[in-house]
């Protein structure tokens, strides 16, 4: 029978996928719609259907500079570039949470990001810096979500994991609200952009989010860095088979690689750091 580590791992994996179908809706709605318009939008779906239940205002704003690389980039590299996000999540776990990878997650971690490294690029080996502006957002958005894991970690071991997801959403509101005041972006889309804008919030937000802190209660930040892998080997599936994009041989190497990764991770992963049962005392003072 699994183990509640186990399925904690898969529950991240599960979540990070339902991201990556995200570029099926978010994509069009960024065609005709403004990012901090359409982030508003799903912060405030987000917060009525959570209310009964009441990670931070990063939230928004990494979702904002991811929404925006998908109107300046194609819809594959921006969403695989941000996959720096697991060096960071790991770094920020070390100092924040006390956990401690042991040698093996350097094999899952190296795997990880090579494979998103193939990914990403066509040519791996010759990376041109031309269209710097989807690079610098998708990595901005990285560099937040990851701390937004390490938070979330953090909180999800204090706090019910409906409760974590409501917070979110609740804190990343008036950030989404101030994001939109201050880049002039409406604050309503039309009646039939509104609609996608509900489900994109209610799928790729509510449903993955609350499996996403149902799984950061029953595995560490680092493990679920990785398994949140699952997200760009999604996004690639998608902007193949939806939006034509072509892949490299490299490219489908990466996306073979990161899939091992991810789906050796929930067996193997729970074995990997070792960390702190509860928070760290400093934190919480």
């Amino acid at each position: 029978m699994p183990s509640r580590a186990s399925i904690g791992v898969a529950a991240v994996a599960v979540a990070a996928g339902l991201w990556g179908m995200d570029a099926l809706i978010r994509r069009p709605l960024a065609q005709a719609t403004e990012p901090a318009t359409i982030v508003l939008g799903e912060h405030v779906v987000l917060v009525a259907v959570l209310l009964p239940v009441v990670v931070a205002g990063s939230s928004a704003l990494a979702t904002i500079l991811f929404t925006q690389a998908f109107v300046d980039g194609d819809p594959v590299t921006p969403v695989v570039l941000q996959k720096v996000q697991p060096l960071i999540a790991v770094s920020l776990a070390a100092v924040m949470l006390g956990e401690r990878p042991r040698p093996r997650f350097g094999l899952f971690l190296a795997g990880g990001v090579i494979g998103t490294w193939l990914m990403a690029f066509p040519s791996p080996f010759d990376v041109s810096l031309h269209g710097s502006a989807p690079v610098l957002y998708a990595l901005a958005a990285a560099a937040l979500w990851a701390l937004g894991t390490v938070l979330g970690r953090f909180l999800a071991l204090e706090l019910p994991f409906e409760q974590v997801t409501a917070l979110r959403f609740v804190f990343g509101l008036p950030a989404a609200f101030a994001a939109a005041l201050v880049l002039g972006a409406p604050l309503t889309a039309s009646l039939h952009d509104e609609l996608f804008i509900a489900l994109l919030a209610l799928v790729t937000g509510l449903v993955a989010l609350l499996l996403y802190y149902y799984g950061l209660q029953r595995t560490t930040a680092s493990v679920a860095s990785i398994a949140e892998l699952a997200f760009p080997v999604v996004a690639i599936a998608v902007g193949y088979f939806a939006f034509d994009a072509t892949l490299t041989a490299t490219q489908v190497a990466g996306v073979a690689l990161t899939s091992l990764v991810v789906l050796v991770l929930p067996r193997r992963g729970p074995a990997l750091v070792a960390a702190p049962e509860t928070a760290p005392a400093y934190a919480g003072s």
